[in-house]
Protein backbone atom coordinates (compact mmCIF):
# COMPACT_ATOMS: atom_id res chain seq x y z
CA UNK A 1 0.00 0.00 0.00
CA UNK A 2 1.65 3.51 -1.03
CA UNK A 3 1.86 6.87 0.81
CA UNK A 4 -1.02 8.27 -1.67
CA UNK A 5 -3.45 5.20 -1.31
CA UNK A 6 -2.99 5.50 2.10
CA UNK A 7 -3.92 9.36 2.50
CA UNK A 8 -7.34 9.20 2.81
CA UNK A 9 -7.26 6.72 5.41
CA UNK A 10 -4.69 8.50 7.22
CA UNK A 11 -6.59 11.54 6.88
CA UNK A 12 -9.79 10.32 8.49
CA UNK A 13 -7.65 8.65 11.33
CA UNK A 14 -9.02 9.24 14.92
CA UNK A 15 -6.69 11.36 16.35
CA UNK A 16 -6.41 12.05 20.69
CA UNK A 17 -4.62 15.67 21.58
CA UNK A 18 -3.88 15.21 25.32
CA UNK A 19 -2.48 18.56 26.82
CA UNK A 20 -3.40 20.34 29.65
CA UNK A 21 -2.48 23.99 28.09
CA UNK A 22 -5.46 24.82 26.35
CA UNK A 23 -3.07 26.96 23.56
CA UNK A 24 -0.98 24.11 22.71
CA UNK A 25 -4.59 21.96 22.05
CA UNK A 26 -6.10 24.98 20.12
CA UNK A 27 -2.33 24.71 18.33
CA UNK A 28 -2.32 21.17 16.94
CA UNK A 29 -5.74 21.32 16.22
CA UNK A 30 -5.84 24.09 14.09
CA UNK A 31 -2.38 22.83 12.20
CA UNK A 32 -3.90 19.22 11.75
CA UNK A 33 -7.21 20.67 10.61
CA UNK A 34 -5.30 22.99 7.92
CA UNK A 35 -3.78 19.88 6.80
CA UNK A 36 -6.98 18.11 6.34
CA UNK A 37 -7.21 15.74 9.37
CA UNK A 38 -11.04 16.12 10.82
CA UNK A 39 -11.36 13.30 13.02
CA UNK A 40 -9.96 14.93 16.11
CA UNK A 41 -10.38 15.04 19.92
CA UNK A 42 -9.26 17.46 21.93
CA UNK A 43 -8.47 16.64 26.04
CA UNK A 44 -6.70 18.98 28.61
CA UNK A 45 -7.86 17.01 31.63
CA UNK A 46 -5.42 13.44 31.52
CA UNK A 47 -7.96 11.26 33.56
CA UNK A 48 -10.64 11.51 30.39
CA UNK A 49 -7.89 9.88 28.23
CA UNK A 50 -8.70 6.19 29.14
CA UNK A 51 -12.14 6.40 29.12
CA UNK A 52 -12.13 8.25 25.79
CA UNK A 53 -9.45 5.36 24.35
CA UNK A 54 -12.56 2.43 25.45
CA UNK A 55 -15.07 4.13 23.50
CA UNK A 56 -13.35 4.24 20.53
CA UNK A 57 -9.85 2.92 20.04
CA UNK A 58 -7.76 5.79 18.59
CA UNK A 59 -5.07 5.73 15.75
CA UNK A 60 -2.68 7.48 17.63
CA UNK A 61 -2.07 9.60 20.58
CA UNK A 62 -0.22 13.34 21.12
CA UNK A 63 0.41 13.02 24.30
CA UNK A 64 2.33 15.61 26.81
CA UNK A 65 4.23 14.37 29.93
CA UNK A 66 3.78 17.22 32.41
CA UNK A 67 0.17 16.97 32.93
CA UNK A 68 -1.78 17.36 36.57
CA UNK A 69 -3.71 14.71 37.77
CA UNK A 70 -2.65 11.95 35.82
CA UNK A 71 1.35 12.64 33.96
CA UNK A 72 1.84 11.01 30.43
CA UNK A 73 3.65 8.56 32.25
CA UNK A 74 0.59 7.62 34.51
CA UNK A 75 -1.67 7.33 31.46
CA UNK A 76 1.11 5.31 29.19
CA UNK A 77 0.97 3.00 32.19
CA UNK A 78 -3.09 2.91 32.31
CA UNK A 79 -3.65 2.47 28.58
CA UNK A 80 -1.10 -0.72 28.69
CA UNK A 81 -3.36 -1.99 31.16
CA UNK A 82 -6.79 -1.90 29.77
CA UNK A 83 -6.19 -1.79 26.43
CA UNK A 84 -5.35 -5.48 24.59
CA UNK A 85 -2.07 -6.73 24.50
CA UNK A 86 -1.76 -6.90 20.52
CA UNK A 87 -3.15 -3.53 20.17
CA UNK A 88 -0.64 -1.26 17.93
CA UNK A 89 -1.52 2.40 19.05
CA UNK A 90 1.15 5.07 18.38
CA UNK A 91 1.66 7.68 21.42
CA UNK A 92 3.69 10.30 20.59
CA UNK A 93 5.06 12.67 22.96
CA UNK A 94 4.91 16.37 23.56
CA UNK A 95 7.86 17.24 25.96
CA UNK A 96 9.76 20.15 26.59
CA UNK A 97 11.79 17.92 28.75
CA UNK A 98 14.23 16.19 26.18
CA UNK A 99 16.86 14.91 28.92
CA UNK A 100 18.41 10.95 28.41
CA UNK A 101 16.13 9.70 31.53
CA UNK A 102 13.15 11.41 30.32
CA UNK A 103 13.41 9.86 26.92
CA UNK A 104 14.10 6.54 28.36
CA UNK A 105 11.53 6.50 30.47
CA UNK A 106 8.81 7.71 28.17
CA UNK A 107 10.05 4.98 25.50
CA UNK A 108 9.86 2.27 28.56
CA UNK A 109 6.53 3.24 29.17
CA UNK A 110 5.32 3.24 25.51
CA UNK A 111 6.18 6.03 23.95
CA UNK A 112 6.82 5.34 20.00
CA UNK A 113 8.18 9.45 19.00
CA UNK A 114 9.14 12.45 20.60
CA UNK A 115 7.87 16.22 19.63
CA UNK A 116 9.72 18.90 21.54
CA UNK A 117 7.77 21.95 22.67
CA UNK A 118 8.07 24.50 21.45
CA UNK A 119 5.85 22.59 18.82
CA UNK A 120 7.00 23.18 15.09
CA UNK A 121 4.41 22.91 12.15
CA UNK A 122 6.81 20.29 9.83
CA UNK A 123 7.85 18.40 12.46
CA UNK A 124 4.35 17.97 13.80
CA UNK A 125 2.81 16.96 10.72
CA UNK A 126 5.70 14.44 9.58
CA UNK A 127 5.92 12.23 12.83
CA UNK A 128 1.88 12.40 13.11
CA UNK A 129 1.65 10.92 9.34
CA UNK A 130 4.83 8.55 9.93
CA UNK A 131 3.01 7.05 13.10
CA UNK A 132 0.00 6.65 11.58
CA UNK A 133 1.12 5.30 8.36
CA UNK A 134 2.45 2.62 10.34
CA UNK A 135 -0.53 2.42 12.37
CA UNK A 136 -2.59 1.09 9.57
CA UNK A 137 0.33 -1.09 8.06
CA UNK A 138 -0.14 -3.00 11.22
CA UNK A 139 -3.50 -3.18 10.97
CA UNK A 140 -3.38 -4.25 7.86
CA UNK A 141 -1.24 -7.29 8.73
CA UNK A 142 -3.56 -7.97 11.46
CA UNK A 143 -6.48 -8.04 8.95
CA UNK A 144 -4.60 -10.30 6.17
CA UNK A 145 -3.55 -12.62 8.97
CA UNK A 146 -6.66 -13.00 10.95
CA UNK A 147 -8.60 -13.68 8.06
CA UNK A 148 -6.88 -16.15 7.10
CA UNK A 149 -6.57 -18.00 9.86
CA UNK A 150 -9.97 -18.18 9.97
CA UNK A 151 -9.98 -19.60 6.14
CA UNK A 152 -7.77 -22.46 7.51
CA UNK A 153 -10.03 -23.16 10.97
CA UNK A 154 -13.57 -23.42 8.20
CA UNK A 155 -11.46 -24.64 5.19
CA UNK A 156 -9.27 -27.72 6.37
CA UNK A 157 -9.53 -28.97 2.92
CA UNK A 158 -7.52 -26.43 1.68
CA UNK A 159 -5.47 -26.09 4.80
CA UNK A 160 -1.99 -26.77 2.68
CA UNK A 161 -3.38 -23.93 -0.02
CA UNK A 162 -4.31 -21.13 2.76
CA UNK A 163 -1.11 -21.49 4.95
CA UNK A 164 0.73 -20.68 1.75
CA UNK A 165 -1.24 -17.33 1.10
CA UNK A 166 -0.76 -16.84 4.71
CA UNK A 167 3.28 -16.89 4.11
CA UNK A 168 2.40 -14.71 0.76
CA UNK A 169 0.33 -12.37 2.54
CA UNK A 170 2.90 -11.76 5.65
CA UNK A 171 5.93 -11.62 3.10
CA UNK A 172 3.98 -8.59 1.23
CA UNK A 173 3.50 -6.87 4.56
CA UNK A 174 7.06 -7.36 5.72
CA UNK A 175 7.82 -5.73 2.08
CA UNK A 176 5.90 -3.30 2.60
CA UNK A 177 7.30 -2.31 6.09
CA UNK A 178 10.71 -2.31 4.93
CA UNK A 179 9.95 0.22 2.40
CA UNK A 180 8.41 2.57 5.07
CA UNK A 181 11.18 2.35 7.25
CA UNK A 182 13.37 2.62 4.23
CA UNK A 183 11.91 5.38 2.13
CA UNK A 184 13.12 8.48 3.75
CA UNK A 185 16.90 7.23 3.37
CA UNK A 186 17.02 5.10 0.66
CA UNK A 187 13.87 5.32 -1.40
CA UNK A 188 14.43 2.86 -4.21
CA UNK A 189 14.51 0.62 -0.84
CA UNK A 190 17.54 -1.58 -2.41
CA UNK A 191 19.46 -1.13 0.55
CA UNK A 192 17.09 -3.32 2.67
CA UNK A 193 16.66 -6.05 -0.37
CA UNK A 194 20.64 -6.47 -0.11
CA UNK A 195 21.11 -7.02 3.68
CA UNK A 196 18.65 -9.37 3.44
CA UNK A 197 20.43 -11.26 0.20
CA UNK A 198 22.96 -11.22 2.05
CA UNK A 199 22.31 -12.18 5.42
CA UNK A 200 20.31 -15.44 4.33
CA UNK A 201 24.07 -16.47 2.39
CA UNK A 202 25.58 -16.08 5.59
CA UNK A 203 23.49 -17.57 7.14
CA UNK A 204 23.60 -20.88 4.92
CA UNK A 205 27.62 -20.92 4.68
CA UNK A 206 27.35 -20.95 9.21
CA UNK A 207 25.25 -24.50 8.67
CA UNK A 208 21.89 -22.65 9.10
CA UNK A 209 18.43 -24.57 7.62
CA UNK A 210 16.47 -23.31 4.82
CA UNK A 211 14.06 -22.25 6.76
CA UNK A 212 16.09 -20.16 9.03
CA UNK A 213 17.59 -18.93 6.23
CA UNK A 214 14.72 -17.35 4.65
CA UNK A 215 13.25 -15.71 7.28
CA UNK A 216 16.32 -14.25 8.69
CA UNK A 217 16.19 -12.98 4.69
CA UNK A 218 12.89 -11.51 5.36
CA UNK A 219 13.89 -10.03 8.75
CA UNK A 220 16.77 -8.07 8.07
CA UNK A 221 14.69 -5.87 5.63
CA UNK A 222 13.63 -4.36 8.98
CA UNK A 223 16.87 -3.70 10.76
CA UNK A 224 16.32 -0.25 10.53
CA UNK A 225 12.52 0.04 10.70
CA UNK A 226 13.20 2.32 14.02
CA UNK A 227 14.50 4.96 11.62
CA UNK A 228 10.91 6.06 11.05
CA UNK A 229 11.04 7.67 14.45
CA UNK A 230 13.99 9.66 13.84
CA UNK A 231 13.75 13.06 12.44
CA UNK A 232 14.77 13.92 8.99
CA UNK A 233 17.46 16.45 10.29
CA UNK A 234 19.10 13.66 11.86
CA UNK A 235 18.72 10.81 9.39
CA UNK A 236 19.72 12.99 6.27
CA UNK A 237 22.18 15.38 7.77
CA UNK A 238 25.53 15.77 4.99
CA UNK A 239 28.34 15.90 7.69
CA UNK A 240 28.84 14.62 11.26
CA UNK A 241 26.26 14.26 14.03
CA UNK A 242 26.18 15.75 17.24
CA UNK A 243 26.77 13.71 20.59
CA UNK A 244 23.32 14.64 20.82
CA UNK A 245 21.94 13.75 17.24
CA UNK A 246 23.81 10.41 17.70
CA UNK A 247 22.30 9.82 21.07
CA UNK A 248 18.86 10.08 19.49
CA UNK A 249 20.05 8.33 16.07
CA UNK A 250 21.14 5.22 18.72
CA UNK A 251 17.70 5.03 19.37
CA UNK A 252 16.22 3.77 16.17
CA UNK A 253 17.00 -0.07 17.67
CA UNK A 254 14.67 0.57 20.65
CA UNK A 255 11.99 2.20 18.17
CA UNK A 256 11.91 -0.53 16.07
CA UNK A 257 12.10 -3.40 18.88
CA UNK A 258 8.97 -1.69 20.36
CA UNK A 259 7.39 -1.42 16.40
CA UNK A 260 7.77 -5.25 16.11
CA UNK A 261 7.02 -6.59 19.68
CA UNK A 262 4.59 -8.94 20.72
CA UNK A 263 3.93 -10.67 17.17
CA UNK A 264 3.43 -14.12 17.46
CA UNK A 265 4.75 -14.51 14.07
CA UNK A 266 8.34 -16.23 13.91
CA UNK A 267 9.27 -13.88 11.02
CA UNK A 268 8.45 -10.49 13.06
CA UNK A 269 10.35 -12.02 16.35
CA UNK A 270 13.29 -12.37 14.40
CA UNK A 271 13.02 -8.93 13.12
CA UNK A 272 12.43 -7.77 15.95
CA UNK A 273 15.62 -9.22 17.50
CA UNK A 274 17.88 -7.97 14.61
CA UNK A 275 15.87 -4.12 15.21
CA UNK A 276 17.06 -4.18 18.41
CA UNK A 277 20.32 -5.56 18.37
CA UNK A 278 21.83 -5.24 14.64
CA UNK A 279 24.18 -2.28 16.18
CA UNK A 280 25.94 -4.35 19.29
CA UNK A 281 29.77 -4.88 19.16
CA UNK A 282 31.37 -8.16 19.31
CA UNK A 283 33.66 -6.44 22.37
CA UNK A 284 31.12 -5.21 23.73
CA UNK A 285 31.16 -1.46 23.21
CA UNK A 286 27.81 -1.17 21.13
CA UNK A 287 24.52 -0.34 21.31
CA UNK A 288 21.39 -0.16 22.73
CA UNK A 289 22.44 -3.31 25.85
CA UNK A 290 26.41 -3.47 25.47
CA UNK A 291 26.35 -6.89 24.89
CA UNK A 292 29.06 -8.52 24.00
CA UNK A 293 30.27 -12.01 22.12
CA UNK A 294 27.59 -14.91 22.25
CA UNK A 295 25.14 -12.61 24.22
CA UNK A 296 23.73 -11.06 20.83
CA UNK A 297 22.04 -12.93 18.88
CA UNK A 298 23.66 -14.50 15.98
CA UNK A 299 20.85 -12.96 13.63
CA UNK A 300 22.08 -9.55 15.15
CA UNK A 301 26.06 -10.20 14.27
CA UNK A 302 25.15 -11.45 10.74
CA UNK A 303 23.28 -8.35 10.01
CA UNK A 304 25.71 -6.05 11.54
CA UNK A 305 28.41 -7.56 8.95
CA UNK A 306 26.08 -7.36 5.98
CA UNK A 307 24.56 -4.13 6.99
CA UNK A 308 28.06 -2.37 7.40
CA UNK A 309 29.30 -3.96 4.07
CA UNK A 310 26.32 -2.74 2.04
CA UNK A 311 26.29 0.68 3.72
CA UNK A 312 29.91 1.14 2.56
CA UNK A 313 29.77 0.00 -1.19
CA UNK A 314 27.17 1.70 -1.86
CA UNK A 315 27.56 5.80 -2.26
CA UNK A 316 25.19 8.37 -0.77
CA UNK A 317 24.73 12.14 -1.40
CA UNK A 318 27.71 13.10 0.66
CA UNK A 319 30.03 10.29 0.48
CA UNK A 320 31.53 7.83 -2.53
CA UNK A 321 31.13 4.07 -2.40
CA UNK A 322 33.76 2.37 -1.44
CA UNK A 323 35.42 -0.48 -3.20
CA UNK A 324 34.82 -4.25 -2.06
CA UNK A 325 38.20 -4.35 -1.59
CA UNK A 326 38.16 -1.40 0.96
CA UNK A 327 35.42 -2.60 2.93
CA UNK A 328 36.79 -6.23 2.81
CA UNK A 329 39.77 -4.15 4.82
CA UNK A 330 37.76 -2.65 7.13
CA UNK A 331 35.89 -5.18 7.98
CA UNK A 332 38.75 -7.44 8.40
CA UNK A 333 40.76 -4.94 10.93
CA UNK A 334 37.21 -4.67 12.80
CA UNK A 335 36.56 -8.76 13.30
CA UNK A 336 36.91 -9.55 16.75
CA UNK A 337 35.86 -5.86 18.09
CA UNK A 338 33.05 -4.65 15.97
CA UNK A 339 32.39 -8.22 14.65
CA UNK A 340 32.10 -11.53 15.20
CA UNK A 341 35.13 -13.29 13.86
CA UNK A 342 33.47 -16.46 12.55
CA UNK A 343 30.73 -14.37 11.30
CA UNK A 344 33.26 -12.32 9.03
CA UNK A 345 34.90 -15.82 8.02
CA UNK A 346 31.35 -17.04 6.71
CA UNK A 347 30.99 -13.56 5.29
CA UNK A 348 33.54 -13.46 3.60
CA UNK A 349 33.07 -16.94 2.42
CA UNK A 350 30.21 -15.28 0.68
CA UNK A 351 31.84 -12.04 -0.63
CA UNK A 352 33.96 -15.25 -2.82
CA UNK A 353 31.01 -17.40 -3.78
CA UNK A 354 28.95 -13.83 -4.72
CA UNK A 355 31.47 -11.69 -6.30
CA UNK A 356 30.11 -11.07 -9.68
CA UNK A 357 26.73 -9.91 -8.55
CA UNK A 358 28.27 -8.00 -5.74
CA UNK A 359 30.34 -6.37 -8.56
CA UNK A 360 27.45 -5.54 -10.42
CA UNK A 361 25.60 -4.07 -7.48
CA UNK A 362 28.08 -1.86 -5.63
Amino acid sequence: MTALSLRPQLLAARILIVDDVESNVMFLQALLEMNGFSNLQCLTDSREVIPAVQREEADIILLDLMMPHLSGFEVMEALHEVLPSSTFLPILVLTADMTQETKQKALASGAMDFLTKPLEVTEVLQRTQNLLHTRFLHKQQQAHSQHLEDLVKKRTQVLAETITALERANQEILMRLAKVAEYRDDTSGEHTQRVGKLAYHCAKVLGKDENYCLRLEQAARLHDIGKIGIADSILQKPGSLSPEEMALMHKHCEIGAHLLEDSQLEVLKLARSIALNHHERWDGKGYPQSLKQDEIPLEGRIVAVADVYDALTHSKPYRRAWTIEEARVLIRRESGCYFDPTVVEAFFAVLETQHGALEASA
